[in-house]
């Protein structure tokens, strides 16, 4: 497939469903884990337009900033800090409709207004998150959720074949 995404007018759910296949054909055939995770930040970032779409990896004893698209962003956060540290020590995506309202909340942008979180989980351990954030106020729900387990899946998936 061309790097070129075809980007549709309609509902976010419509928007999910388009840009999956556009995702998997882009991960077709590439085995470089930072090249694939950096399209998929990219692939999102530019159909949705969010504030800030990006990877964690977990290194060690913490979260370690990957490929993202946005404005600079923390570079390492402790497991237990912030909705990215939730979502990574209870293994459940997390969406925060108002940051300000989220207790230990780590402000890397003052801008974001609202942030969604998801761990991919390959062989038992949480191998990174995948962190949203958005300028606007509940600006996620359960149709983002949906669609973003959705290529959670697919890096689980596809983990132990990437380098």
């Amino acid at each position: 497939m061309a790097e070129d995404l075809i980007k549709i007018e309609g509902s976010r759910k419509e928007k999910y469903d388009s840009l999956y296949p556009q995702i998997q054909s882009l991960l077709a055939g590439e085995t470089d884990k930072y090249a694939n995770l950096a399209n998929i930040a990219a692939a999102v970032h530019e159909v949705f337009g969010f504030f800030w779409v990006g990877f964690y990896l977990t290194k060690e004893d913490q979260l370690v900033l990957g490929p993202f698209q946005g404005p600079v962003a923390c570079t390492r956060i402790p497991f237990h800090k912030g909705v990215c540290g939730h979502a990574y020590t209870t293994r459940e995506t997390v969406l925060v409709p108002d940051v300000e309202a989220f207790p230990g909340h780590i402000a890397c942008a003052s801008a974001s207004k609202s942030e969604i979180v998801l761990p991919a989980i390959v062989n038992g351990e949480v191998v990174l998150v995948f962190d949203l954030d958005s300028d606007q106020l509940a600006d996620f729900s359960e149709v983002d959720q949906e669609g973003l387990e959705k290529i959670i899946k697919l890096i689980e998936e596809s983990w132990t074949t990437w380098s």
